[in-house]
């Protein structure tokens, strides 16, 4: 069965819609676009500019620039899901570690920027705080499947502590601290890659004593 075409009031609502949301993201990216430049405070003209809108047109789509860097955080967390690739979840420990490391260091790097400024803000948003949380639980997944064959040789509460380590030493937060203590990105990634592979000789069986 066909569908009735389209009339000319339907389109012009949904190409008005199209390019309001076109609009907010131009606007959106243009504060990321700064932020990747060491910018840390987004003037409502600069971030006009940076998007080729006029300052009126960002307050027409934000209520004001909190709403605005709110949006672009929101909208980095959804881009930091995408850099997630698959990683090896079998073959030599050391390997699926270095693998590991390597991506969380150079994500957790790249993510930096719109953390601290995350941090600055008054007051969190609903959408910033449920992206937060979904990227947080995927993190946490991926540990479970990369290091599933050390990991299900613990019994439950255990297999819990030990899950829970590996995330701490693989988020955002022990990441800042090693480099906001003087380490180099590569010093900060050897640091977690120790830390990852500590935790997880706690699942070796044990050896006979002699």
């Amino acid at each position: 069965m066909e569908q009735p075409a389209q009339q000319p009031e339907e389109q012009s609502t949904d190409g008005r819609t199209e390019r309001s949301r076109q609009s907010r993201l131009k606007i959106a990216e243009a504060v990321l676009a700064l932020l990747d430049e060491g910018e840390t405070h987004f003037p409502a003209e600069r971030v006009a500019e940076r998007a080729g809108v006029s300052r009126r047109l960002v307050f027409h789509h934000y209520a004001d620039m909190s709403q605005v860097v709110e949006t672009a955080i929101t909208r980095r967390l959804e881009q930091l899901i995408e850099r997630v690739k698959p990683l090896p979840t079998d073959g030599p420990r050391a390997t699926r570690v270095a693998a590991l490391a390597e991506q969380r260091a150079r994500i957790l790097e790249w993510i930096t920027p719109a953390q601290l400024t995350q941090l600055r803000l008054e007051k969190q948003s609903k959408r910033v705080d449920e992206v937060t949380a979904q990227v947080l639980e995927l993190a946490r997944a991926r540990l479970a499947e990369i290091f599933s064959e050390e990991l299900d040789r613990l019994p439950p509460p255990r297999r819990t502590e030990v899950l829970y380590g590996l995330d701490a030493v693989t988020t955002w937060g022990a990441w800042h601290h090693w480099r906001s203590s003087g380490l180099s990105e590569e010093a900060a990634a050897r640091t977690m890659e120790a830390s990852i592979l500590a935790l997880l000789a706690a699942t070796d069986p044990a050896q006979p004593s002699e």
